[in-house]
């Protein structure tokens, strides 16, 4: 296996923690809401209309969320169509995080601004100053809040928006199967023979 390969395998894994069990209770009856208009618009052949992002804001989050999880040797968060779940998201089971990423939207403007004279948008820093930026601002509460979506959206059933030709499952090596025996996958065999298992 990709030393790479592993290491953002690991990552994926490990973020899974950060979505705690209360945190997906409390709002499972949106998601499942979100599941419903998501698949309805891509069934008809077309993508969802972005219904809190303007087309502008959208640029700027999808360029985040591809530096959080960047496309390498495999797809990443913009390929998986992470955008349309951010932004159906902030219109259902997390609509209370609506002025975070607006507010968040104008201090990375400024920040962008602030260290690169003559710059306004984000997504048009190159890589390295992008990554550059989302250091700066990777301890507050919206860039961690970016990072949580981009996370739900790449590895969230395909179904809720993100996860567009089930591309973080194929990273994470989940396979979507009704039923499973052990061994459970070669993933869980890699971590566990780390842990010294």
């Amino acid at each position: 296996m990709n030393p790479g390969e592993f290491s953002r395998r690991r990552f994926l894994i490990g973020s899974l923690s950060t979505l705690g069990g209360a945190w997906l209770a409390a709002r499972w009856p949106m998601i499942a809401a979100t599941q419903e208009h998501i698949h309805g618009a891509f069934e008809s052949g077309q993508a969802p209309a972005f219904q809190f992002f303007s087309p502008e804001q959208a640029v700027e989050i999808e360029a985040m969320a591809a530096q959080i999880i960047p496309a390498d040797d495999a797809p990443g968060a913009r390929e998986a169509r992470v955008i349309y779940s951010i932004d159906r998201a902030l219109t259902t089971f997390e609509h209370d995080k609506q002025p975070l990423y607006r507010q968040g939207l104008t201090q990375l403007q400024g920040k962008t601004r602030g260290l690169f004279s003559g710059r306004d948008k984000f997504s048009e820093l190159t890589s390295e100053q992008q990554v550059q930026l989302l250091t700066a601002i990777e301890k507050s509460e919206f860039f961690e809040l970016v990072r949580l979506h981009t996370i739900v959206g790449f590895l969230s059933n395909p179904e809720y928006g993100g996860n567009h030709d089930r591309i973080g499952w194929k990273v994470i090596g989940f396979e979507d199967a009704g039923a499973y025996e052990p061994p459970f996958g070669y993933y869980d065999r890699e971590i566990n023979k780390d842990d010294g298992r």
